[in-house]
């Protein structure tokens, strides 16, 4: 099977009331990135700061070269609290996923989470979403030919 181009993944939290200091507390790890609802933000970068229009959370990978997702979910999960009844509060209370990006470089390419990393999602309540981007090349991306 081939190889997958790159990976990334992240926690995501968001919510009207979520307060990002209480999240922190209760999951036991710091975030990459977190705002409260009326807070002013520039994200993404670049951009004019704004007022955020409900609070989010999220602790993100780094992207991998490689398949690289089953460790990025499993990093990210076992930085946190695994109580899962604080877990299932949260999961009550806010929108949370596993927001994963898989960049695809050729296609017919496959990738697996190992069953431990699947658990970890399923106890916790959290929704696995994936986006994954395939840019296939154009008619002439391959001929490399002179023209008559």
């Amino acid at each position: 099977m081939a190889e997958i181009a790159q990976s990334s993944a992240g926690l995501r939290f968001s919510g009207d009331d979520l307060d990002p200091i209480e999240l922190t507390r209760l999951l036991g790890g710091k975030p990459t990135y977190a705002i409260r609802k009326g807070d002013l933000h520039t994200y993404p970068p670049n951009r004019p700061p704004r007022i955020a229009r409900t609070g989010i959370w999220r602790l993100s990978s780094e992207y991998d070269a490689g398949d690289q997702l089953d460790r990025q979910i499993s990093d990210i999960l076992s930085a946190l609290t695994s109580d899962v009844s604080v877990w299932a509060d949260l999961v009550r209370r806010f929108k949370v996923d596993m927001f994963c990006g898989v960049w695809l470089n050729e296609e017919n390419q496959g990738l697996g989470l190992a069953p431990q990393t699947l658990l970890m999602l399923g106890e916790r309540g959290i929704e696995l979403d994936l986006d994954i981007y395939y840019d296939r090349p154009g008619p002439d991306a391959g001929d490399v030919s002179e023209p008559n």
